[in-house]
């Protein structure tokens, strides 16, 4: 009785979204998760699965080649990108890469990591990397539309935006906004008021995430908290047991309708993928591929 109550629960409940959590490992590792299977049924389509397993659509997309995002087909296994290297940075604080549309957050103490897929600028107007802190916490924020995104949104829209935008269900920051310490203090960490744009290329620069995962957030950092921002495309890591593994996400485009495949590779991906004990035709397939899941490599 008490277990189909809960399934009929579990059932009429909205669909909320939670912070996938992963314990560090304490062996040096850097892998961290365990891939998921979704079995496509009717009605379903990559903004709700999305939702479902709290990861960005465009990085469903990356570990689903081929797939229609809108009309996947009933029946289709779908592979759920929960599985990840932790980028190359220090372990503290709020690390965001943008190559992976994902936020990592550190809490002190080393055990664990909360990862959400966030939204990042749009081309022309990216989201820029950086090493700064946190300057403030804001609850019910108004919004000030710069004279740029107001010209902007006149040209584009034919509609004039109010000099500053109260807190309200209006209002595109949500009801939580992290403001950064890194230039005039313009770029945030912030919700949204649109069901629509976690784990895109749609914002002005600042960081969007939904608003479950942004008022948790809000409630962990404090002033002074480290940020850094990243865009590390290929990930790699020497693990403990002697696996070569290395995860590869699609470059982000700097132009419109560019679409671009081609991998930068810095000095220490080159040496990484030149080791004996790496097979390179392994190698070559993820770089080629491009689909955001960590891949063993070892020859």
């Amino acid at each position: 009785m008490m277990r189909t109550l809960l399934l009929f629960i579990l059932a009429v409940l909205p669909l909320v979204s939670f912070a996938n959590v992963y314990q560090i490992p304490q062996d040096g590792s850097r892998l961290v998760g365990e891939l998921q299977e979704h079995v496509v049924e009717k009605g379903d389509y990559f903004q709700t699965i999305s939702k479902q397993y709290n990861i960005g659509i465009l990085e469903l997309m990356e570990s689903n080649p081929g797939v229609d995002p809108f009309l996947p087909r009933p029946g289709t296994r779908l592979l759920i990108p929960t599985q990840m290297l932790l980028p190359d940075v220090p372990h503290k604080g709020v690390v965001i890469n943008l190559a992976e549309l994902r936020l990592y957050y550190f809490p002190k103490g080393g055990q664990e990591v909360h990862v959400f897929p966030v939204g990042i600028g749009r081309i022309g107007r990216e989201t820029p990397e950086m090493v700064t802190r946190i300057k403030s916490r804001i609850p019910n924020p108004s919004w000030t539309p710069p004279a740029s995104i107001r010209k902007e949104h006149l040209e584009e829209r034919g509609e004039e935006l109010p000099r500053v935008v109260l807190a309200g269900p209006e209002n595109p920051l949500g009801k939580y906004a992290i403001q950064l310490s890194y230039g005039d203090g313009s770029y945030l960490i912030h919700g949204t008021n649109k069901d629509f744009g976690i784990g895109m290329r749609v914002s002005a620069g600042c960081i969007r995430l939904n608003p479950d995962d942004i008022e948790w957030l809000f409630n962990e950092v404090k002033y002074g908290d480290s940020v850094t921002v990243i865009n590390q495309t290929v990930k790699t890591s020497t693990e403990p047991d002697g696996q070569q593994i290395i995860e590869v996400h699609s470059p982000l485009s700097e132009s419109e309708g560019q679409s671009n495949r081609v991998i930068e590779m810095n000095r220490d991906v080159v040496e990484f993928i030149g080791q004996e004990d790496v097979d390179y035709t392994k190698a070559n397939d993820a770089l080629l591929t491009q689909n955001g899941i960590p891949v063993n490599i070892q020859s």
